[in-house]
């Protein structure tokens, strides 16, 4: 059979000629929707590319460094699981320097946090009740708190939000004194009785001054309906004043953060123990702990793979945040004096071992929520092919939300045949939307899939993404053409 001359092949398969053909038409369709979406095709940067089966890699303004939001927690958790371990584990323990006499101890307790981004109401209540068991009802001395496991020479990088909240969940900033994700849940019910407030937990320096008005039974109304209205005291008492107009029969709360993370601990800790009826007699006051002090109580957190768990499915910015402090405390050099920046660079060499390039990358605060940080699609597909043979790569995938099923993709691409065809981490902020995780096709193929929008404004980003996991899913760019091995195997 004589041969096949390069002009037959070119006219006969086009993909061996320059770009596939699958390519230009897959590629032109998502640009062609962000020109009609978006102010121009060049706010969105887009790759995809195939792990298993057939596929036609893709690659839109890949290299064109983008804003990325939350997938940059993707980095921040993959690093940790290498870098920590899967069962890695952070302790809270209890000392004394003080003498146990009757149901009296005689001295401080000192509370030497160790940075556990999970370290909640329900995991303290359970430790301090151990000191009922022991018979104690009297602590003498003052509560210390110890939040020496971190260094935080130069600060935390600011964030301007937009929003009219600077009490919301999503700003609360790392701390060594972080517990319960400092946050108040405020509740209001209606009943018979008029309507009831309290929140939980219930702190000695928190007030809540309740001015909802009690309907007849009626539609629940929406939270943006109701003012919450925190009112700082000199004295360093808040008193939240809630106003509105409930049905009977209806609630409605709200997540406030508003005390520093040291003074909520210590006043979370006394709540506990008035519950206990533990009296402490002391103040509190911050400190290290004392060579010779005695450790009475000891708290482990859940693993590491619990902890990323939490914070690729519900995005959560502090935990993430303060899991890169504990990368850079965990890996801090004898000059080091700054875990977020110890942190960074550990997290910038890790990736460079692997060969993956850093140029252009701003990682900031490892959550993404920044106006600084700056990835590029084709850097994140490279992180997450390396993630996809990673030793904990079945860890990493099990903590991203499931598209239509759960965590931040639960609401989205319901009712399109998607519904857990992928695990996908999501990216909001302001001008910024984005999408990073791993996608399959109709025929059982996996995708590594990287989006991000960056687009004033960018209201139409979610659709396009949207588009994209929906077109990979039903007409995913696996090519028709032979490949230049089959064309000269028929050209024999």
């Amino acid at each position: 059979m004589p041969l096949v001359s390069a002009s037959l092949v070119a006219s006969t398969f086009p993909a061996l000629a320059g770009e596939p053909v699958t390519e230009r038409t897959w590629s032109n369709q998502m640009r062609d929707y962000a020109d009609r979406s978006l102010t121009g095709q060049e706010a969105l940067s887009l790759a995809a590319i195939p792990l298993t089966g057939p596929g036609v890699e893709q690659y839109i303004n890949a290299d064109q460094q983008m804003s990325p939001g939350s997938i940059m927690k993707l980095v921040t958790t993959y690093a940790a699981l290498e870098l920590l371990g899967p069962s890695y584990r952070w302790d809270t323990n209890f000392y004394t320097d003080g003498q146990l006499a009757g149901s009296t101890l005689d001295g401080n307790l000192y509370v030497r946090f160790g940075g556990d981004p999970k370290l909640t109401i329900e995991r303290i209540w359970t430790t301090l009740r151990e000191l009922r068991g022991m018979g104690i009802g009297t602590i003498t001395g003052d509560l210390v708190l110890d939040g020496s496991v971190f260094q935080l020479s130069g600060g935390l990088p600011s964030f301007e939000d937009n929003g009219d909240n600077p009490y919301a969940p999503f700003l609360v900033e790392p701390s060594a004194y972080l517990s319960n994700l400092n946050l108040l849940h405020f509740q209001v019910r209606a009943d018979e009785r008029g309507t009831q407030a309290w929140s939980s937990p219930d702190l000695h320096n928190v007030t809540l001054d309740n001015q909802v008005t009690a309907l007849a039974e009626g539609p629940c109304p929406s939270r943006r309906r109701f003012q919450w209205e925190p009112v700082f005291h000199e004295d360093g008492q808040v008193t939240v004043r809630v106003s509105g107009r409930l049905p009977q029969g209806c609630r409605t709360t709200a997540y406030l953060s508003l005390l520093p993370p040291e003074r909520y601990s210590a006043s979370l800790i006394r709540s506990l123990l008035t519950e206990m009826d533990i009296v402490l007699q002391g103040e509190d006051r911050m400190d290290t702990t004392p060579e010779d002090a005695r450790l009475i109580l000891k708290m482990t957190s859940p693993d590491l793979v619990s902890t990323i768990r939490d914070i690729n499915k519900w995005s959560s910015n502090v935990m993430a945040r303060q899991l890169l402090l504990t990368i850079g405390a965990e890996h801090r050099e004898e000059t080091d004096d700054d875990d977020r920046v110890a942190g960074i660079r550990t997290i910038y060499q890790w990736l460079e071992d692997k060969g993956i390039n850093t140029d252009g990358m701003v990682i900031d605060n490892g959550a993404g929520l920044t106006r600084h940080g700056r990835i590029t699609a084709r850097q994140g597909a490279q992180i997450l092919l390396n993630a996809w043979n990673s030793p904990f790569a079945a860890d990493l995938m099990a903590s991203m939300p499931l598209i239509a099923m759960d965590g931040t993709m639960a609401r989205r691409l319901r009712n399109t045949g998607l519904e857990g065809q992928g695990r996908i981490k999501t990216g909001y902020l302001e001008n910024v939307r984005s999408i990073a995780g791993f996608s399959r096709d109709e025929a059982n193929n996996t995708w590594v899939v990287v989006g991000m929008i960056n687009d004033d404004p960018a209201w139409n980003g979610q659709a396009v993404l949207d588009r994209a996991l929906y077109s990979l899913h039903y007409k995913p760019p696996v090519g028709t053409a032979l490949s230049k091995a089959d064309v000269a195997q028929t050209s024999e």
